[in-house]
């Protein structure tokens, strides 16, 4: 009763979707959330004549043959790099990417990580950090005299010094695009690491051909619709309860014939 078996994969495929649609639904208000989404291919089939093989001492061909299918499993889970709306806050050192592109981060082993979320703060020594107190690359201090601070779409930063009538540049912020940004893996804390299926990180100024721009005052929303979240998620109820009713009718088959005299 391959049936069974074949139940079973598809419930836990299933169990999959519900999973990935779940931490959809649980970052909906994390900034700049991409919304993934679960996909699926069919398993090895079993060939019980294969589609080509002679039918007859007569040479004739079988058009189609008999295979039967294994079940489904889980291939990829999808990052939708999907544009999320902007949501005006007003603070001078939130900033929202609108178009290509990932903040870069130091994180403290010194590598390098990759983020859209745009939530940054100054650290005691004036640096430009997320709110883990990672530095936001390429380290950018902004003078502690400052009055006023301004980024441009550019990623220029722009400081007003007492006593100067013209803005300072202390600095400019850099964005990286990635040839495969599905190949990035994601590390927590809205940061992603670079892959050999991502590609290299390539930098470049704001504003640049192929790079977003910056949005002073701004973080990007989560891309994930509530609406259509649920609409997957019942779904994939209803594709779970299917594939059990498939094993309990192989069970109903199996009892059926033992008891067959």
């Amino acid at each position: 009763m391959m049936a069974l078996d074949i139940g079973a994969t598809g419930m836990q495929a299933q169990q999959h979707n519900v999973e990935v649609i779940s931490n959809n639904l649980a970052n909906m208000n994390t900034t700049a959330y991409a919304r993934r989404r679960a996909e699926f291919t069919d398993l090895l089939y079993q060939d019980l004549q294969r589609p080509g093989a002679q039918a007859s001492d007569g040479g004739n061909i079988t058009p189609t043959g008999v295979q039967l299918g294994m079940g489904v499993k889980t291939q990829a889970v999808y990052r939708i790099a999907e544009q999320g709306s902007m949501q005006q806050t007003g603070n001078t050192f939130d900033l929202a990417i609108e178009g290509e592109g990932y903040f870069q981060v130091q994180k403290p082993n010194g590598d390098t990580a990759y983020t859209r979320d745009g939530a940054f703060q100054l650290s005691p020594e004036g640096q430009i950090v997320t709110h883990e107190g990672n530095t936001v690359l390429p380290g950018i201090t902004v003078p502690q005299e400052a009055t006023d601070v301004t980024i441009n779409k550019s990623g220029e930063v722009l400081a007003k010094l007492d006593g100067q009538t013209e803005p300072q540049n202390v600095g400019q912020i850099q964005i990286a695009t990635f040839a495969n940004p599905a190949g990035l893996e994601a590390v927590g804390s809205n940061m992603l690491k670079e892959t050999p299926a991502s590609g290299q990180a390539n930098v470049a100024v704001p504003g640049s051909a192929g790079y977003g721009s910056i949005l002073q005052g701004f973080l990007e929303s989560s891309n994930v619709t509530a609406v259509q979240e649920i609409t997957n998620l019942v779904d994939a109820q209803r594709a779970y309860e299917m594939n059990s009713k498939s094993i309990q009718t192989s069970d109903q088959m199996m009892q059926t014939v033992t008891r067959m005299r």
